[in-house]
């Protein structure tokens, strides 16, 4: 423990804020992005609204994924290749985490994960296991499945929150990347009891929505949603990615739709599409949105960024010009999403090029943000103007 944190603390050095030119924003958003004011930071690697820093909280956590609040607000975090979740302590409160300590371990390929009366609930790609958690904050005792639900294929990863009436919540990707699903699980937010029994879908056509987070306002829950490839006539920016507000029993429209219920031409169906519900908000074609946040906590932001909420964009694969990697903030107004800018860029270079990709997105105990990394296998912490 004492050599982990002594390598993160000579590595981290001081987050300078200097003037610097932006990155380039979206080019679909809804409205022009402004890139004035922003600054260098993380030794320069990153850029940042001016008056904001990032610095490490902790690194060499390979294919870090997901985060939570644990006890005591000690974030927890999966890492899905090596199967198990850890503890990322921070005892003397530097921002730094001064550990790693494996919670559990032998999981099937976990991802989300979250705390609810007073138990960890991770979303293996086949089940959502409960683990008893001690007061060291450790498990103790081993993982037991609650429920069970489709596995594997193209789209891996499962996402679970606790909603405002204490039920679970579990986002299942589909199987392809266009296709009639033959299980009703996937594609698909699915709802539990809190205990996992009681399984059903509570929304559908949801070709991957890998992030959920509950509005603190309305307590309805938003997701992520990663859209469809290679469609004609314009593959590179089309269709949009989205991000969407569930209702129960609500369609948004894959395979059959995209966009703003528009009929995909493998299956041209305008009037099952007429039936099924619009994005709330529309964003640049494959930048993967991911892990999403809303920043009502976020003590550390200046206070016009609380109704808002970040989303981390793990970045696009099949665009001649790469996009994505980056985290955004989208804007919301009359209770829905309006618009979006880019709040961190700098993991992608102008040949597109990464060195990092962002994944999720957790605003901390003490009103900071973490965001976790995949690639460069980093968890960032991000201040605001004023933060420590």
């Amino acid at each position: 423990m004492t050599l982990t944190r002594l390598f993160l603390l000579c590595t981290l050095g001081a987050a300078s804020v200097i003037a610097c030119g932006a990155s380039a924003g979206d080019p679909s958003a809804a409205v022009p992005i402004d890139t004035t004011g922003r600054a260098a930071a993380l030794d320069g690697k990153l850029s940042v609204p001016a008056g904001f820093t990032v610095q490490y909280f902790a690194k060499d956590l390979r294919g870090v994924r997901f985060m939570a609040l644990g006890p005591g607000g000690v974030v927890y975090a999966t890492q899905p290749r090596s199967g198990r979740v850890v503890r990322l302590p921070d005892t003397n409160h530097d921002g730094v985490a001064d550990a790693v300590e494996t919670v559990v371990s032998g999981l099937r390929q976990p991802h989300g994960l979250a705390f609810h009366k007073g138990a960890l609930w991770v979303a293996n790609t086949d089940g959502v296991v409960r683990v008893p958690i001690g007061a060291n904050g450790l498990a103790t005792g081993d993982p037991v499945y609650v429920n069970h639900y489709d596995g594997g294929g193209g789209h891996w990863s499962r996402t679970i929150v606790f909603g405002r009436d204490s039920a679970m919540y579990v986002a299942v990707g589909s199987t392809c990347n266009i296709c009639v699903e033959t299980s009703a699980d996937r594609a698909a937010v699915l709802r539990f009891n809190e205990d996992g029994s009681g399984k059903r879908v509570y929304s559908s056509g949801l070709r991957n929505a890998v992030g959920l987070a509950v509005n603190p306002n309305s307590g309805a829950i938003w997701a992520s949603q990663n859209e469809r490839d290679n469609i004609s006539p314009d593959h590179q920016d089309l269709p949009p990615e989205e991000i969407n507000i569930l209702t129960d029993g609500g369609d948004y429209g894959w395979p059959y739709c995209y966009g703003d219920r528009r009929p995909n031409p493998e299956f041209n169906d305008a009037a099952r599409c007429a039936r099924t519900i619009a994005p709330a908000l529309a964003m640049q074609a494959h930048s993967a949105p991911l892990g999403l946040s809303f920043l009502d906590k976020a003590t550390s932001f200046p206070a016009e960024y609380r109704g808002d909420l970040l989303v981390a964009f793990h970045g696009s694969w099949n665009r001649d010009v790469p996009t994505g990697a980056k985290v955004v903030r989208v804007h919301v107004r009359n209770g829905t999403p309006a618009s979006v800018e880019d709040f961190i860029t700098g993991w992608q270079d102008n040949s597109g090029s990464r060195w990092g990709r962002p994944v999720d997105v957790l605003v901390a105990s003490d009103g900071s943000v973490l965001v976790s990394d995949d690639s460069g296998g980093n968890i960032y912490r991000v201040t605001g103007p004023g933060g420590r």
